[in-house]
């Protein structure tokens, strides 16, 4: 028995998402840059993707590229949105994901760029007071806020941040890799410039992503060697994971509703059964919090014996999956860069759940049973 609590890392493709893909995969094999028949029909396939994920956005499909996935996509806004606008102040959370973190802090120690770090509060929601202290102080800024964190699922107020960015004329980068398909994103309510999406996050396949662009903002191409993606992302593209990607999104946004309701139930299962079974069990910034919390994530702390040291081990002996923090780092012993900086009590275990619309109560059931049985 296998049970999968570990979403926030990468999701189960769905089913439809795969016999969609097989299909196209026996049938549409052409090079997209080809001229010939079969290259126009991969070409199509590619191009109306692009116009689904547009309409789901509400923007247009001139503004959407693929990439191979949130990492690149992050990697593309931020080096790019920089240097070929010649920004000389960047603005970050010092929770962000390392796909942001990484290359913010390689352009600073390159001297290219001056980083600031925002404030946050306990719950790691960044302070709008500071944010707007550290703008007026500094005219043409770059700014990256993930939506939501990927470890504790706290969700940041995007919309208020976007206001101060066009307020103060800064250029603003959202990571909306968790949130994406799973929350509406309407980019005409939203001052943004960049926002980035991954399918496999969203139950689509690993390897293929895409970033927003938006008119405001010009950047010169991220890859060189070719002329896909109208000449921003050179590479013979994905086409069977674009498609993919696409089928995904369109059965999350279909979907969007009853998931989160269905999902956050499975969330308060899960809190209501821990806090009644295990004892000193804590919950990390404010994943409790439902109205300001991504639905689909629990940061669990609970505290440290000699049976918590190997918790995740123990728990995967007994089939469940799940992990201390952000998967990306997970062969990285220094721990979790975002429960150091938000967690007053460092001298706990932090356990990281996260659910999908295939979890079940008696998953949830069974998970508790065997933490209650290592810490009883």
């Amino acid at each position: 028995m296998r049970i999968y609590l570990d979403n926030a890392a990468t999701t189960q493709i769905a089913p439809e998402v795969i016999d969609y893909m097989s299909d196209l995969m026996k049938s549409e094999y052409a090079n997209p840059s080809s001229i010939h028949h079969g290259g126009r029909k991969s070409r199509i396939i590619i191009e109306n993707s692009r116009k689904k994920v547009s309409a789901y956005l509400n923007t247009s499909p001139g503004n959407i590229f693929f990439t191979s996935g949130g990492t690149e996509a992050d990697n593309m806004a931020i080096k790019c949105g920089i240097l070929d606008n010649k920004i000389s102040h960047a603005i970050t959370s010092s929770i962000s994901h390392k796909a942001v973190l990484y290359p913010l802090e390689e352009l600073k120690d390159k001297k290219l760029v001056h980083l600031d770090y925002i404030k946050l509060d306990s719950n790691g929601t960044v302070d709008l007071i500071h944010l707007e202290e550290l703008l007026n102080n500094n005219p043409r800024t770059f700014v990256s806020i993930m939506h939501a964190n990927n470890e504790i699922g706290t969700i940041q107020p995007i919309k208020e941040i976007g206001e101060l960015c066009y307020k103060y004329k800064a250029v603003f980068h959202c990571d909306t890799v968790q949130t994406m398909a799973h929350y509406p994103i309407d980019l005409q309510e939203l001052n943004v410039d960049f926002i980035t999406g991954s399918a496999h996050k969203f139950h689509g396949p690993k390897g293929v992503g895409f970033i927003y662009i938006s008119d405001n903002i010009t950047i010169k191409p991220f890859i060189s060697g070719g002329s896909q993606e109208r000449n921003m992302r050179a590479g013979t593209e994905n086409v069977h994971a674009i498609a993919g990607l696409s089928k995904a999104m369109e059965l999350s946004y279909e979907n969007m509703v009853n998931d989160k309701k269905y999902i956050t139930e499975i969330k308060k299962y899960m809190i209501e059964q821990l806090v009644k079974n295990v004892s000193d069990v804590k919950f990390n910034a404010d994943c409790t919090n439902f109205d300001n919390s991504l639905f689909k994530i629990l940061s669990v702390s609970f505290p440290k014996i000699s049976e918590s040291e190997m918790l995740l081990f123990n728990l995967d002996i007994h089939g469940i999956s799940c992990s201390g923090g952000s998967a990306c780092s997970a062969g990285n012993m220094s721990g979790s860069h975002v429960l150091d900086e938000i967690c007053k009590d460092k001298d706990r275990t932090g356990v990281r759940f996260s659910f999908s619309r295939y979890n079940t109560k008696e998953e949830i059931d069974y998970t508790v049973q065997k933490i209650k049985e290592i810490f009883s």
